[in-house]
């Protein structure tokens, strides 16, 4: 792989870090607390499975795209396309259940009786919603990261044959 090839795969690599990265502060600092009928509840991201698994997932996938900026040009090829392929698996799965949960919490479900909260914490709302926008963006550079990639491994396979 040529340097041409090398340089956007960097930069798509860094900026979904950095957007996985940034969905991870923020949802992890969301927090805020709400009086109702004389006592206080508090909304925190780790009071969902659903976000706390979005949490970790982010976690995981900074800490690969990080790793898989130092891995040589030339050991590049199907493995890391297939680990690419792995994560994007994981991302989309954790945020399609985080703005599963999202919807239901500032929608709520009348069929069900859960009333929407964002209402009455509408801090906490707002960071998830930072969160899972940075958590679309990741989604969406890595989908770009694995077509840039899958391109490049079939022209190598075509020049080689």
């Amino acid at each position: 792989m040529n340097k041409t090839q090398w340089i956007p795969i960097v930069c798509l690599r860094v900026i979904a870090m950095v957007s996985t990265f940034v969905a991870t502060v923020v949802m992890v600092t969301s927090h805020d607390s709400a009086k109702v009928l004389g006592m206080t509840f508090q909304a925190k991201y780790n009071n969902s499975p659903t976000l706390r698994y979005f949490v970790v997932v982010s976690i995981i996938t900074t800490i690969y795209s990080l790793g898989a900026l130092f891995v040589p040009p030339k050991k590049l090829g199907r493995h890391v396309l297939v680990l690419d392929l792995i994560v994007l698996s994981f991302l989309i799965s954790s945020f399609s259940a985080a703005v599963g949960v999202g919807q239901l919490g500032k929608e709520g479900n009348s069929h069900a009786g859960w009333l929407p909260i964002c209402g009455q914490v509408p801090k906490f709302c707002h960071h998830v919603t930072a969160a899972l926008i940075a958590g679309f963006v990741a989604v969406i550079i890595y989908f770009l990261l694995i077509i840039y990639n899958l391109n490049n491994v079939l022209n190598l396979v075509a020049f080689k044959a």
